[in-house]
């Protein structure tokens, strides 16, 4: 959904501007451009490298380091059985419609949220309503594009149709999206014609693995499967020790069918993933959940959504989990340590919220879920998703493959169980039944005790019971003594075995990378009345460059001070580049303070004669000066914010003058 965006410092936000700079300064660039491009593809340059590999950096401090999670790295070639038995082969779809006229392609619930979205901006046009500045410039962008959307007073009523239905698109199926295409006579305002109903399109890259084609396989679409698939080996490096998590960063890829919005959907995309495995027992809790409970934040839960509301509610997460608002711990836990996490990245906080997944979004195995979403210029942005998988997963890989992926553990007391039990004739059982064999087999081990204890006396009374087995005969089997046994017995167990359930932080790396971009994204008016310049006001943690240095001309006697300064830097583990370039101090500051370089040494006269330099500082532009190996300490003790910029300015001489051109 569409939005009014606004700058780090509350200007409008102009997003052509922004993309136009983000390009300029190479932070990324459509892939193969020189042959067209590729929509959904693009290539990161030197900056958005290194703004990447810093949040991935913080992400393994914040999450593998705190946590002790082990990290795995796993292949993203995945054979076809891999992923049928997981679910996605058949249901990891989106649903697309075809325009009959020109075969355009749409995404049907992105094409019904611009249809409604263009009717209410007319609405209020019509009205004399005043259209904010970015729905403003959508509109003109639409309209040279396709014909326009004359604008159309709607009932009050109708508003609130579109309104509601607005708040829960996530919410619906295909057949609904095709039901509300007709109902509101929704048409390409390319062609005016109506899309064809919508149908289900699987997301996943198909190839296959070997010379000779034989084993089908996809690129994977997350990273989870192969750390479900390493689970016992995981468990035994952990020596056993429940709970533990897996955490693994790499490419993911998905066929989107119609990529837009630039980086926030792509078909080639970095993820980092973690797999919390908790025991089912003891209702999930968290053993550090008290060291997070008063953390507040912005839910939307699905009641709110489903009513047609987007009213956020500030809660401590502990009484989000009390009240059953959120619905277990650990899941809570997550959600408040995502929190912290995008926080220290330096994401807006009045531009986040989490948001509950509804029935129909929701994946089949979910028992909850929740996605941390950002507000951008392209309207709230999913960033992290966090879901309770159930023991799902593991589930059906173990009913696939045979492989035990339990927890066995030794229990203080053993456990007395008293149960009917089930012995089949295995050399009978089979060959009675046939092709059907296995199927039967399933239907009477998956039976309860209850019906269990019923064909137990079926079989005395009547030497067999039926048991009902859809796609069997006519879904009723008649199985005789002769072929098995169901005895009431009594054994000890000194150890118990239990499937883990998994809680599922999924971050898409791409995604915090241009909502980080946009909430630290303003502008700086200019002395000269030039046009206003940008910044990028990055915590110093994160910014691609740390430092720039910067000799106040090209006089060879700074040189060895440039080379002295450069080499501390990179001592001390801090990233630095040199311009030494013909333009002007404030000009060479501003073309960095794009990049979100947080700071800038000077090397001046003065420092060929005493060895001090200066420090500025990007946001305020303010400076101090002292010896060079007080500014390393520093921009050391700033980078790893161990002090604040207040801090130094209180501990150095502050220094006025050299830079011009920048305000």
């Amino acid at each position: 959904m569409t939005t009014t965006a606004t700058t780090l410092k509350g200007q409008p936000l102009d997003r052509n501007v922004l993309d136009s700079i983000l390009r300029r300064r190479m932070f990324y660039t459509p892939s193969f451009e020189i042959y067209g491009g590729v929509s959904g593809l693009y290539d990161y340059g030197p900056p958005g490298c290194a703004l990447q590999a810093n949040i991935i950096d913080i992400w393994r401090k914040h999450f593998i380091l705190e946590e002790d999670m082990l990290e795995v790295d796993c292949s993203v070639l995945t054979p076809h059985d891999v992923l049928k038995t997981s679910g996605h082969v058949d249901k990891f779809a989106d649903w697309m419609c075809k325009d009959p006229k020109n075969g355009e392609i749409l995404r049907a619930d992105h094409f019904v949220e611009d249809v409604l979205e263009t009717r209410l901006r007319g609405d209020k046009e019509a009205r004399g309503e005043k259209i904010e500045e970015k729905e403003e410039a959508d509109a003109k962008k639409k309209k040279k594009k396709t014909k326009g959307q004359a604008a159309v007073k709607l009932e009050d009523d109708v508003v609130k149709e579109y309104e509601s239905i607005l708040a829960k698109i996530d919410n619906y199926n295909g057949e609904q999206l095709g039901d509300l295409i007709k109902k509101y006579d929704m048409r390409n305002a390319a062609t005016g014609a109506q899309p064809s109903p919508p149908v289900a399109f699987n997301l996943m890259f198909q190839t296959s693995i070997g010379p000779s084609s034989n084993l089908p396989g996809y690129l994977r679409p997350e990273t989870a499967q192969g750390q479900f698939l390493n689970f016992a080996k995981l468990l035994e490096f952990n020596t056993g020790g429940m709970p533990f998590a897996s955490a693994s960063v790499g490419k993911s890829y998905r066929n989107e069918i119609s990529p837009r919005a630039g980086l926030l959907r792509v078909r080639e995309f970095l993820m980092a993933e973690i797999e919390h495995f908790v025991d089912p027992e003891g209702n999930k809790k968290h053993h550090r959940f008290h060291e997070v409970e008063t953390i507040e934040l912005a839910l939307l839960d699905r009641h709110t959504q489903l009513s047609g509301l987007t009213t956020v509610k500030h809660v401590p997460i502990g009484k989000a989990v009390s009240e059953g608002i959120v619905d277990n711990e650990t899941l809570g836990y997550f959600l408040a340590r995502i929190h912290l996490f995008l926080k220290k990245l330096g994401v807006d906080q009045t531009k986040i919220r989490f948001r509950q997944h509804m029935a129909n979004e929701m994946a089949h195995y979910a028992a909850d879920c929740w996605d941390a979403e950002l507000l951008t210029s392209y309207g709230w942005v999913e960033c992290v998703g966090c879901a309770d998988r159930s023991a799902y997963d593991l589930s059906v890989h173990s009913q696939k493959t045979g492989a035990p992926l339990i927890v066995r553990e030794r229990l203080d007391e053993p456990k007395i169980i008293r149960e009917w039990e089930v012995d089949i004739e295995k050399k009978k059982f089979g060959p009675f039944f046939k092709k059907d064999g296995k199927t039967v087999e399933a239907a009477v081990l998956a039976t309860t005790q209850e019906q269990r204890e019923k064909f137990a006396k079926d079989l005395e009374a009547n030497d067999n019971f039926v048991i009902d087995v859809p796609g069997v005969a006519d879904g009723k089997v008649e199985v005789g003594q002769d072929l098995l046994k169901i005895e009431y017995r009594t054994r000890t167990e000194n150890v118990r075995e239990y499937t883990p359930n998994v809680i599922e932080p999924s971050f898409g790396i791409g995604r915090i990378l241009y909502s980080l971009i946009e909430h630290n994204y303003w502008t700086r008016s200019s002395d000269g009345g030039d046009e206003a310049r940008a910044v990028l006001s990055f915590p110093p943690s994160v910014a691609p460059t740390k430092v720039l240095i910067v000799p106040l001309s090209s006089n060879k006697d700074f040189a060895p001070f440039i080379r002295k300064l450069s080499q501390k830097l990179r001592t001390v583990g801090i990233s630095s580049r040199i311009d030494d370039s013909s333009a002007t101090i404030g000009k060479r500051y501003s073309r960095n303070d794009e990049l979100g370089t947080p700071f800038g040494i000077t090397i001046d006269f003065q420092t060929i004669k005493d060895g001090s330099v200066t420090l500025r500082e990007r946001d305020s532009t303010r400076q101090v000066r002292a010896s060079e190996d007080e500014i390393v300490a520093a921009v050391k003790s700033l980078v790893d914010h161990s002090k604040s910029w207040a801090d130094i300015e209180s501990e150095l001489p502050i220094f006025e003058g050299q830079e011009v051109e920048i305000r």
